[in-house]
């Protein structure tokens, strides 16, 4: 990657130098390497890939607790940690799976008809993964323990034997 005065120079693109000079977008193709040096452009490294779940940019990895500052009027601003995040999207998933089988639990309240028993385990099944998973999230003291969360597990030739724990919910019906 090449940069020009701080700035990440892209292909394709026409630029303008210090002194007002314009180069075409054509430039960029065209040059070798000595002579962007030579105009002033500066090779650097591409930055390490990363995780966008995990970390604002390579190195820097989101906070896993909530933080609260302090905003320009003194207010307390609460920045959300990945803890926070990932048992928000945890309880949203649940709903999610239990909504489909709402209606024979109000059927049971409202008419007295008995909710079939397979009903019956498919959400108590929802509800203990949930509680498994945000207990997994809640137990999560490091940043490598909470990233493994999202990793499944996997037999001696690396192929996945089963959910990872943060997505161990159970079969739909």
């Amino acid at each position: 990657m090449w940069t020009y005065q701080g700035k990440v120079m892209k292909p394709g693109r026409g630029w303008t130098d210090a002194e007002g000079t314009k180069y075409p977008a054509q430039w960029y193709g065209r040059t070798t390497d000595a002579e962007k040096v030579a105009v002033g452009w500066v090779e650097v490294a591409d930055p390490a890939p990363f995780d966008n779940r995990f970390y604002w940019s390579a190195g820097n990895p989101k906070n896993l607790e909530d933080v609260t500052e302090t905003d320009e009027g003194g207010n307390g601003v609460v920045t959300k940690g990945l803890k926070s995040v990932a048992i928000a999207q945890a309880k949203t998933t649940a709903g999610s799976l239990l909504a489909p089988t709402d209606w024979y639990i109000v059927r049971e309240q409202e008419t007295g008809e008995v909710t079939p028993t397979d009903i019956l385990n498919y959400r108590a099944a929802v509800r203990t993964a949930s509680g498994t998973i945000e207990t997994a999230i809640t137990g999560a003291t490091t940043h490598s323990e909470f990233m493994a969360l999202y990793d499944a597990p996997v037999d001696a030739n690396n192929e996945p034997t089963g959910n990872a724990p943060i997505n161990d919910w159970p079969e739909t019906l």
